[in-house]
């Protein structure tokens, strides 16, 4: 699991129906408490976590078990926001 601070929305008109009504979300990472310069795309899926935000990512194919139908080919999804 990673934890980053989600910096913007990504907008996408056409998107595969497994993500259709989630929010895609560019997300910093954070390691050792500090910002890198590495980023990911992760789905929001009912978490609401907005801009500024610090979240909780779970990444590969175990992402896909966080969403309703596990054959959505995601990598990435917000699990949580961080207290």
């Amino acid at each position: 699991m990673l934890m980053g601070q989600v910096v913007s929305n990504i907008v996408s008109t056409r998107k595969h129906s497994g993500i259709v009504g989630s929010k895609i979300l560019e997300i910093r990472i954070i390691e050792n408490g500090k910002d890198t310069d590495r980023f990911i795309i992760a789905v929001d899926h009912g978490i609401g976590a907005g801009i500024g935000e610090r979240v909780l990512v779970t990444t590969g194919s175990g992402a896909r078990l966080a969403l309703a139908d596990t054959s959505t080919p995601v990598d990435a999804v917000v699990v949580g926001i961080v207290d």
